[in-house]
């Protein structure tokens, strides 16, 4: 019954979600990203431009997400470099998964596509829960993220299997402070659901990351994890923020919602007290790694 209303809510009255809330306009979204001195220049590359890709952004149909998308083969693991110009950005696109096969594959095609044409350095990490618990979505993306900070990526994107973007202007890499990259979402109405949402798909610098010790690993099922998440970076004087709307659309692929954690409002109590003890530095070491064809794939035991 509770999710009912909360659904319909959600259709017949949604001037409830934060539908006025602050965010970095599209002409000055170019000075708040990160960009990274360019590597050595061996072949007297130009340095690879962003700002044209954001003005000029381009609207994606939804109709079309699952059509294939050609794109250059990335190199062993999934890491990919433009040939033509050296990338500026560089990126660690972490995935936390469980047994979503049809979804991954849509997943990778897009988002081979979708990266390869903003010309950045990326690398696609797909951490898999492989155990009979429930699924714990931070935990896998705690695992992804010590393993792109042990490669030297300082920017790290976290982001759901079954979210997409839509605005080819989304540019995939870190601002200066962690962004909350999917808040226009079409399950949402493309509204925002309440201020202090922080999931879906956000970016963080790797720094920022390990100074709030990443996310809580108790979080087994759906829901708390996000919540916690941001009472972290409050606690440490991050405050997350977000891009225009017009760049930060969303669709969601169809899948079978995961239980709720009914215990999850008491765990959200006890996290922020816990957060030194709880998260990055707290992995146990059972996972390894394969290197795909189209990704690097951690499997976590």
């Amino acid at each position: 019954m509770p999710r009912v209303i909360i659904i319909f809510v959600d259709i017949f009255f949604p001037t409830r979600h934060a539908s006025h809330y602050n965010y970095i306009n599209k002409e000055d979204i170019y000075n708040e990203i990160k960009i990274q001195e360019p590597a050595k220049n061996y072949f007297n590359l130009k340095s690879c431009t962003y700002q044209d890709i954001i003005l000029n952004n381009i609207d994606v149909e939804v109709n079309t997400i699952t059509d294939y998308k050609p794109f250059k083969r990335p190199l062993s693991g999934g890491e990919f470099q433009p040939k033509d110009c050296v990338a500026l950005i560089k990126t660690a696109l972490i995935v936390p998964y469980r047994n979503r096969t049809e979804q991954l594959h849509i997943f990778l095609n897009y988002m081979h596509h979708f990266l390869q044409n903003q010309h950045i350095h990326y690398r696609i990490f797909i951490v898999d829960q492989n155990d009979t618990l429930p699924f714990n979505r931070a935990k896998m993306l705690n695992y992804g993220a010590k393993l792109a900070i042990k490669l030297n990526y300082d920017c790290l994107i976290l982001h759901d299997v079954d979210l997409l973007p839509l605005n080819t202007g989304n540019i995939y890499g870190c601002a200066k402070s962690p962004r909350h990259m999917s808040s226009s979402l079409d399950t949402f109405r493309y509204n925002l659901p309440y201020l202090s949402l922080f999931g879906g798909a956000v970016s963080i610098l790797s720094q920022q990351y390990e100074k709030i010790n990443g996310m809580s690993n108790i979080f087994y099922g759906w829901g708390g994890e996000d919540d916690d998440f941001y009472r972290r970076l409050a606690t440490n004087g991050l405050t997350p923020y977000r891009f225009s709307p017009e760049v930060s659309r969303y669709t969601m692929l169809r899948h079978k919602k995961e239980n709720a954690n009914d215990n999850r409002f008491k765990l959200l109590e006890e996290a922020v007290d816990k957060s030194n003890l709880d998260g990055l530095n707290s992995l146990p070491h059972r996972y390894t790694i394969k290197l795909e064809g189209l990704y690097t794939h951690l499997i976590v035991s």
